[in-house]
């Protein structure tokens, strides 16, 4: 009778596949082991459909194998041998698979599992072997972009859009490379700050949730209460129940324990500082952040060496923005995490297109030499520019 429920719910997954509506299907609560997670999604090669498994392992390693729809009950038996629970979302509906401390299976269904009619579209999209192009994280038919206003009621993205929905995309991707990182089970909590209309904050629930088979609490914080109260009838319409929107400053803003994830979009100037400091202050574990005219410097900068960039106002505000910039990464390393900088999306869509990422280090003692020396870094750039210490500014 166990063996059935297995069973069950192998064919939900090969009925998800099928249909084409297949989001994920994901394996956690490993029992023990090197693999951390098996996640699995829809992939077309050669003109057939398969469900490609991707095993997440100790040591940040990963590895793949695509599994035809014949063979999808002996790789959930399989799975099951090493995880405690396997949960599927398909367009339609969702299926959770759960052994119990005691060996006891169940099994939870909710909604029609490859019944649901799926945008063709986005059948299309999905990669045509893994050395293709890759399938992307949103179609554009998603319901929460048509009250943002970035696709319409058809699921085409409006063409004044297409920069900022690119935008929304490639967030959306370092989003879920964060996922792969947090690695784990459990519920996410990912607080949103200076999130202003929640154009990131609709899209990273969705893949987390959707694509990434997460459940998800998410806080985001804004000073407008207008804003804030319309987003949050944009997602009580689209069923994100884990979602929370506050009208209020980011400086008064306090976690409820510790960041798994913590992302800003657009911060301007000083409040991207803001941002940094408090997710930094509550051990957040990740941090992606894109600033926004950055000012603070340039109005600050008192550096008799860099005169001969200062003079010139255009070559000024470049360089501070730069600055700036690298001032908030050694900042960050400083503070345990390790840090990198990158481009979010091509500079033609925005000039705004620098993306910060900080991950937390567990190894990170504040009381250590290396953290001595990163804090003097931070200190002595930071005088360097502005001929203050950075302790009493």
């Amino acid at each position: 009778m166990e063996n059935d429920k297995i069973a069950s719910f192998a064919e939900l997954l090969a009925a998800s596949a099928a249909g084409g509506g297949l989001y994920n299907v994901t394996f956690h609560a490993p029992a023990g082991g090197d693999v951390l997670k098996i996640r699995g999604t829809l992939r077309e090669i050669g003109g057939a459909r398969v469900v490609q498994l991707e095993s997440f392992l100790t040591e940040g390693r990963v590895s793949q194998k695509n599994v035809a729809p014949d063979g999808l009950e002996a790789a959930v038996r399989e799975a099951m041998t090493v995880f405690r629970k396997a949960d599927l979302l398909d367009a339609g509906g969702s299926a959770s698979l759960m052994i119990s401390k005691k060996g006891a299976l169940s099994l939870v269904k909710k909604g029609k599992i490859g019944m649901a009619p799926v945008n063709p579209a986005a059948i299309r999209s999905a990669p045509q072997g893994n050395d293709r192009k890759k399938r992307r994280l949103l179609a554009g038919d998603e319901k929460f972009l048509i009250p943002l206003g970035i696709s319409d009621k058809s699921g085409r993205v409006h063409d004044a859009m297409q920069s900022k929905f690119r935008q929304i995309e490639r967030f959306s991707e370092y989003v879920a490379e964060a996922e792969k990182k947090l690695g784990g089970d459990g519920t996410l909590y990912v607080c949103d700050l200076c999130c202003g209309k929640s154009y990131l904050s609709f899209a990273a629930y969705h893949v987390l949730t959707a694509v990434c088979g997460r459940e998800v609490e998410m806080v985001c914080v804004d000073l407008k209460e207008s804003v804030m109260n319309e987003c949050a009838e944009i997602a009580r319409a689209c069923g994100f129940g884990g979602m929370r929107f506050i009208a209020g400053n980011v400086a008064d803003f306090k976690p409820e324990r510790e960041p798994d994830l913590v992302i800003s979009l657009h911060a301007c100037d000083t409040a991207t500082d803001l941002v940094l400091d408090l997710a930094a202050a509550h051990g957040a574990k990740i941090i992606l952040a894109t600033p926004c005219c950055q000012r603070d410097l340039a109005a600050r900068l008192d550096c008799g060496a860099l005169d001969f960039i200062a003079d010139r106002p255009i070559l000024k505000q470049k360089f501070c923005a730069a600055a700036t910039d690298a001032l908030r990464l050694l900042k960050l390393e400083a503070q345990g995490y390790k840090t990198d900088a990158t481009e979010l999306i091509d500079p033609e869509d925005t000039p705004k297109n620098v993306m910060l990422r900080a991950v937390r280090r567990e190894d990170f003692d504040p009381a250590s030499e290396d953290a001595k020396r990163r804090r003097e870094k931070y200190e002595s750039a930071y005088r360097f520019l502005t001929g203050t210490d950075p302790r009493t500014a």
